[in-house]
């Protein structure tokens, strides 16, 4: 007779608590690696979805009402929620509609946390929150006009997402010559793409959309790489020996990217959340104005708000973007 065999009790416990330590160890890392990019397709969706709707608007501003009084506290205002009402619903299904002082029944957070995990910070619910250096009102030039500190509005779409408003009613339209950013601004989106769920987290759940120019509006989604380049270097160079801007972030990441002029101002609205490195420094963007190393290219001051183009060969800071 053949002795029969089998696994005893004690080694199928020891093996399934192997599997179940195994289990441990990877399903959370699969599960971030699942959420990370059902957000990331989410956010590119999001973002095709507003610049349709702010496409389809023929101006940006002049909104609501705000006024001020002579120390510039805020006597009136309608703003955000008036764009909100009158303009995005025309063009954008909306759920739900909360103003100022009511932006959690739409799903905003109190708090956020900002790239990289760096911190956690109170949800800003006005302009100046937002960046302070936003009511930079003039440039030297004299070029730019006002900035209005408006509080934030907010709404639900139909599919989930939670989005605070924040909206400049006095915002004007492109220009050719160099000028401060900030009033150009008409329109930032903070979004959080599962409402008040965790992780209210920059980078993940958590997103900006920046509208600039009160007519032909562009719609900016950048997705900030997690640090700078600690290096200045110039935005194009025509020798192999020399390292520029764009190569940099190809070596950082096949999926980074030098941002756009607007991308980059885009980074500059919303330098809260970001961890810039050099926050009083200029970056360069991938615009350029005149091709070649003896050409100009467009770069931006997180110091001041200020857009200004340069020789490409000029040496300034970078920060990449996911494509």
């Amino acid at each position: 007779m053949k002795k029969k065999t089998g696994f005893t009790l004690a080694e199928i416990l020891i093996t399934l608590a192997i599997i179940g330590i195994v289990a441990a160890i990877t399903l959370p890392s699969l599960l971030v690696n699942v959420n990370e990019k059902a957000w990331e397709a989410q956010k590119k969706a999001l973002h095709a979805r507003l610049a349709q709707a702010i496409g389809q608007m023929n101006t940006l501003g002049g909104y609501g009402t705000y006024t001020e009084d002579t120390e510039g506290n805020a006597t009136a205002d309608t703003a955000a929620e008036s764009f909100i009402l009158d303009a995005l619903s025309k063009v954008y299904k909306i759920n739900n509609v909360c103003g100022p002082d009511k932006l959690s029944s739409c799903g905003i957070p109190s708090k956020i946390t900002t790239l990289n995990a760096t911190s956690e910070i109170n949800f800003p619910t006005k302009m100046s929150e937002l960046n302070e250096k936003l009511l930079n009102k003039k440039h030297t030039t004299g070029e730019d006009g006002n900035v209005a500190n408006t509080k934030a509005a907010a709404f639900e779409t139909v599919n989930g997402e939670s989005i605070a408003v924040f909206y400049n009613p006095l915002c004007s339209s492109d220009s050719t010559v160099n000028h401060y950013v900030q009033n150009k601004m008409c329109i930032n989106f903070i979004y959080d793409l599962n409402g008040s769920e965790g992780p209210n987290q920059i980078g993940k759940d958590v997103g900006f959309i920046t509208a600039f120019y009160n007519k032909n509006p562009v719609v900016a989604a950048p997705i900030p790489y997690s640090s700078d380049y600690a290096l200045l270097v110039p935005q194009y160079s025509d020798t192999a020996e020399k390292v520029d801007a764009p190569t940099i972030c190809k070596t950082m990441g096949e999926d980074l990217r030098l941002p756009d002029r607007d991308e980059i101002a885009s980074l500059f609205v919303n330098i809260a959340f970001i961890n810039i490195d050099k926050s009083t420094s200029r970056y360069w963007s991938g615009s350029a104005i005149s091709a070649g190393t003896s050409g100009l290219g467009w770069n931006q001051d997180f110091g001041n708000g200020a857009r200004g183009y340069s020789p490409r060969s000029g040496t300034f800071y970078v920060r990449c973007i996911r494509r």
